[in-house]
């Protein structure tokens, strides 16, 4: 026998559909049928606890299916994310903002007199008025007293008769001199304790302002020099203690003492604010009685002796 070669074998057929050895039978074309287009995979459904709600997705990322749309919202806004730059606009706004509420603030405590009444700003007027007019009288009887010491023909008497009526005038300045004319008395009552040292101060300057001449609060003689503490319970003037009510007596023009205190923002409404009730009362006798106790000074001296 001879060997089998390769090429006497039989070429193999293609098997069909069943896998048979027989002939493939040619495919007759006919109509075309339409393809279904195959379906995706369904996602895995995240896991849940039994009976609860689907989880949120994580932060920044997209959200998972099953979620509803309060939770997607609370996702996409928590935890914020904020840039450098949002940051920096924030810090502007509140600046902004912190700079216009204290302008406000300031422009409202310096526009007292801008809601102020007519009535209140006519009487404004009439005290300025009035100072200007006292300051006039002043300077018109210095230029009276420089004459009759210039024409007089006894002007060692004359000068004399100035010179006594000098030292009253210094002596009721200086307090020591009891002193009595036309004024106010002005009494406040603080039940609360809020008068403080200070208010008590911006109501001894607005009566000087005003023109008042002679001024004693609780026995207590006001001069130049005197100077105003806070003490346990109440007040100290010149180191002695006083307590409210404050009575002052004041000697003065009524008509113009009582506006200086009643001025849209002035003392009154001050004390006001601070629970005090003040009353003011003119009258056409005021005794100023307090006397303090002339004191030498140690290195001043007159300049003509």
């Amino acid at each position: 026998m001879r060997p089998m070669s390769t090429s006497d074998n039989p070429p193999e057929r293609p098997e069909g559909p069943q896998g048979s050895g027989g002939p493939v039978d040619p495919v007759t074309p006919g109509p075309s049928t339409p393809q279904t287009p195959a379906t995706p995979p369904t996602p895995p459904t995240p896991p849940t606890s039994p009976g609860g709600p689907a989880q949120p997705a994580a932060p920044g990322g997209p959200a998972e299916p099953g979620q509803t749309g309060r939770q997607r919202l609370a996702a996409g806004l928590w935890p914020p994310r904020v840039s450098r730059a949002q940051l920096i606009v924030a810090l502007l706004l509140f600046v902004l903002g912190l700079g216009l509420a204290i302008q406000v603030r300031s422009t409202s405590d310096s526009s007292a007199l801008r809601g102020a009444r007519q009535e209140d700003l006519v009487r404004i007027l009439d005290e300025l008025d009035g100072r200007t007019k006292r300051l006039e009288d002043e300077k018109q009887r210095l230029e009276d007293q420089r004459r009759e010491l210039e024409s007089s023909s006894n002007q060692a008497e004359e000068a004399r008769k100035q010179t006594v009526e000098k030292e009253r005038q210094l002596g009721i300045l200086a307090g020591t001199v009891a002193a009595q004319g036309p004024g106010i008395t002005l009494k406040i009552t603080d039940p609360t304790g809020q008068v403080t040292s200070d208010q008590l101060l911006d109501t001894l300057q607005e009566l000087r302002a005003a023109g008042a001449e002679a001024i004693q609060i609780n026995g207590v003689r006001i001069v130049a020099s005197s100077y105003f503490s806070d003490a346990d319970g109440g007040v100290a003037i010149d180191g002695k203690k006083i307590t409210q009510p404050y009575e002052f007596k004041v000697i003065g023009k009524p008509q113009d003492l009582e506006p200086a205190l009643n001025i849209p923002g002035g003392v009154v409404q001050t004390l006001e604010k601070e629970q005090a009730t003040v009353a003011v009362t003119r009258s056409a006798k005021i005794v100023v009685d307090a006397l303090r106790v002339a004191k030498q000074p140690d290195y001043a001296r007159s300049s003509s002796s």
